[in-house]
């Protein structure tokens, strides 16, 4: 897949099977529609394009400071895991598109031009029933269809009905991971949630009572990071190496109070320096919630019986 940020960059085709929007997450709604496109970009013998946008809209259209509901906005996928989404799914072109004060205010009519014609040459446009584009939302599929022949594209829209047979969406997704149901999240998905983050050091606790964790920080502080509790998850190293794991998401309630939040993982079956590097892990199921125990020795028992609980869930014991 060739990636192009930015569109003055973009090579000029003339027979592109298009579609747009945010896709974060890359959801099996998504691949409804991404699907559709390259189905079409194989009939047509086109290449297949995805416009997309960064950073994301809401962070640029934001409401002002004074706005009583602050923005709350978590991303299922950073930049790059929607890249490597895309690519994996078979799209040719991926165009991401600065967004920008100055873009939002591009009327439908701009939008169609400049973007779709002028920049890309559309040949024919695949969008989700709900798509709308264009300054305050103005363009949508009706507007389209009355000028698709005086731009010189078709336009083919996903019904409502297709999409909503798999009764998915990025909200219903980051709901169940913030109330830690990442098995329905995994399924609206398509595929197990990941995080990837750098390894830093923490307070080394873990090590005392031989569970020694990698303390990860994500760059990307937009990314949603799933409810409190402990998790079976694969991990995947920079070596590319892959090892069963738990993962623990809290603040460590029984060996202090107010700490920060962390997210930690247990590698079962690993022993090296991961200090300093990206490690990945995919959530496979979600074991129990965040607990305060009695002491270290209590806290040390039960994580015997997380691991084995893990094992189970990822290797089947």
């Amino acid at each position: 897949m060739q990636v192009v940020r930015d569109p003055a960059q973009f090579p000029h085709l003339t027979n592109a099977v298009v579609t747009s929007g945010t896709f974060d997450g890359v959801h099996v709604g998504h691949q409804k529609i991404l699907s559709r496109l390259l189905e079409e970009a194989q009939l047509s013998n086109g290449p297949s394009v995805v416009i997309t946008y960064w950073p994301h809209p809401r962070l640029v259209l934001a409401p002002p400071v004074a706005h009583p509901q602050p923005l709350d906005l978590h991303l299922l996928s950073t930049l790059e895991e929607r890249i490597e989404r895309l690519a994996d799914f078979g799209v040719d072109y991926l165009l991401i598109v600065p967004f920008t004060r100055e873009f939002s205010e591009l009327t439908s009519e701009q939008y169609i031009q400049q973007l779709l014609v002028d920049t890309v040459g559309t040949r024919k446009l695949v969008i989700g029933y709900d798509h709308r584009f264009g300054k305050n939302r103005e363009g949508g599929f009706e507007y389209l269809q009355q000028n698709a022949g005086r731009y010189g594209f078709e336009v083919e829209e996903i019904s409502r009905e297709d999409i909503d047979a798999v009764a998915v969406s990025s909200t219903r997704i980051r709901r169940a991971l913030e109330n830690g149901d990442v098995s329905t999240a995994n399924r609206y998905l398509g595929y197990d949630y990941t995080f990837t983050g750098t390894v830093v050091r923490g307070q080394q606790l873990g090590r005392t009572i031989g569970f020694p964790t990698a303390n990860m920080h994500c760059e990307e502080p937009l990314k949603l990071v799933p409810a409190r509790g402990v998790y079976a998850v694969m991990a995947t190293t920079a070596a590319v190496t892959v090892h069963p794991a738990m993962l623990n998401i809290g603040v460590r309630p029984t060996v202090g109070g107010n700490l920060a939040q962390t997210v930690e993982a247990h590698l079962l079956d690993f022993d090296g320096d991961l200090y300093d590097q990206l490690l990945t892990v995919k959530f496979v199921a979600r074991l129990r919630d965040e607990q305060k125990f009695s002491g270290l020795d209590a806290l040390k028992a039960q994580l015997f019986l997380d691991a084995e609980a893990a094992r189970n869930h990822l290797i089947g014991g």
